[in-house]
């Protein structure tokens, strides 16, 4: 029997790079994709030649998306389309949905949620891990933990486009290497990656330190300074804490984004560059716009595609090979892990992430006289678990009631995860994390194992 052609989804997008990010995501999941830049074209080419599924951005020139909803129904009534809404246009999304759309989707568009509600529509499963395409990784990546892998596909899928990206997560998890990663595997990975943090730099100098300044531009400048901008230009600047960024700063850092155009400091002649921006950030910006600590504007703008790094605690397959990794950079030549170490390595819940476990197989390495690191050579709060410290190991599982549950709800509602997330009263991106945590224990891909 001969196989059936693969499913054909429109994106309607007015941003180039949205559709662009949107469509090599949509590829990689086996699907075939076509584009439209407007309501009206969208429209048209369903009129030419009807898809299996549209996703309509609702913010279009000309006709919005609202509109265009309607008319696509008037065209093709069980067309399956699925909204693209900003946060503020949620309500109206919501009520989009009575009048014919299948489900939405608020940016910046989560990847794991898109593919969940694609697969939906369509009434297809989704792609197992082990027919994804191999990622073939740079060594200094360490990506043993299902989360990781998670996250280095979805920059195998970002890092092609040109899109900002916002880095999400806690103090340490090694958003930082996220961001070099992108930009290793993005076209630009032969220009210059640029990395500067917001919150060390003076509030008095930010301006200069990032978009330049000309010579006697104030006191002190007595030579010209490219800034940041200008020297990542043909490659990629990573903004690390860019909500400490001054609200001063917000609309120039906006207008290099929209424009492409910089002005330094000192000079009315505005300049042009060629820089992608990935932002990172531990705060929740969300409510930093809400609290007028941060633009909405910018927000949108930084945050076309957002990545969130779980913290070391959900990613217990990482512990030992980073570990490892950094035993060999510190001691400088063979060290092993004694059992006993591994035990307290693992059993500890690393809220300080990599940056805390790298602080302690440092001190690890400085205390070790021989080329074996024992519970003592840890900082005492890890080896205190070696000998049964109270502090329980942080697996991660689901328990079987909760495992239970969870299943019996989907089967409920037939397999429909955004129904049986909002039974179960968490988000669908919750219920995506918890249900790859059933099939990771169902397939013995055992996320906790050493």
């Amino acid at each position: 029997m001969a196989e059936h052609p693969p499913a054909t989804i429109l994106v309607v997008d007015d941003e180039a790079e949205q559709r662009r990010l949107l469509t090599g995501f949509i590829a990689s999941l086996g699907f075939r994709t076509e584009e439209a830049a407007s309501a009206e074209e969208a429209l048209s080419r369903i009129a030419h030649r009807r898809p299996d599924m549209v996703l309509l951005d609702v913010r279009l020139p000309g006709m919005n998306g609202i509109e265009a909803l309607s008319e696509i129904r008037k065209l093709a009534a069980d067309l399956p389309v699925l909204l693209i809404t900003a946060y503020a246009d949620l309500r109206q999304a919501v009520s989009a949905m009575k009048s014919g759309a299948d489900d939405y989707l608020a940016k910046p568009v989560d990847l794991d949620e898109l593919e969940a509600a694609i697969f939906d529509a369509l009434g297809q499963e989704g792609k197992r891990a082990e027919d994804r395409a191999a990622l073939s990784l740079p060594p200094w990546f360490v990506c043993h933990s299902v989360a990781m892998r998670r996250v280095a596909e979805t920059v195998a899928v970002v890092a092609p486009s040109n899109a900002p990206v916002l880095i999400l997560g806690q103090s340490g998890v090694g958003k930082e290497l996220v961001a070099r990663l992108i930009h290793e595997w993005s076209p630009r990975a032969a220009g210059p990656l640029v990395a500067a943090n917001c919150a060390g730099l003076p509030e008095s100098l930010l301006e200069s330190e990032l978009f330049g300044h000309t010579k006697g531009a104030f006191t002190g400048a007595s030579q010209s300074r490219l800034g940041y901008f200008r020297a990542a230009h043909g490659g990629t600047l990573f903004l690390d804490e860019i909500g400490e960024l001054p609200l001063h700063v917000q609309p120039k850092l906006l207008r290099a984004l929209e424009s492409g155009e910089i002005t330094p400091v000192g000079s009315d002649v505005p300049l042009q560059v060629d820089t992608r921006l990935i932002a990172a950030t531990n705060r929740d910006l969300a409510r930093e716009v809400e609290a007028g600590r941060f633009r909405e504007d910018l927000y949108y703008r930084i945050n076309v595609i957002e990545l969130l790094v779980p913290p070391l605690a959900e990613r217990q397959d990482d512990v030992l090979p980073l570990a490892k990794r950094f035993a060999a950079e510190f001691a400088g030549g063979p060290v092993r892990l004694s059992p006993q170490a591994v035990q307290c390595l693992l059993a500890y819940a690393w809220p300080g992430n990599v940056r805390e476990l790298r602080n302690a197989i440092q001190r690890a390495c400085l205390l070790c006289r021989g080329d074996v690191i024992l519970p003592e050579h840890l900082p005492p709060k890890v080896a205190a678990l070696a000998a049964g410290g109270t502090a329980p190991p942080n697996t991660g599982r689901l328990s079987q009631v909760e495992r239970a549950t969870i299943l019996a709800t989907l089967a409920e509602c037939g397999g429909n995860r955004t129904q049986a997330a909002k039974k179960l009263g968490i988000s669908r991106r919750a219920l995506i994390y918890k249900l790859r945590a059933i099939e990771a224990e169902q397939s013995g891909s055992d996320p906790n194992r050493p």
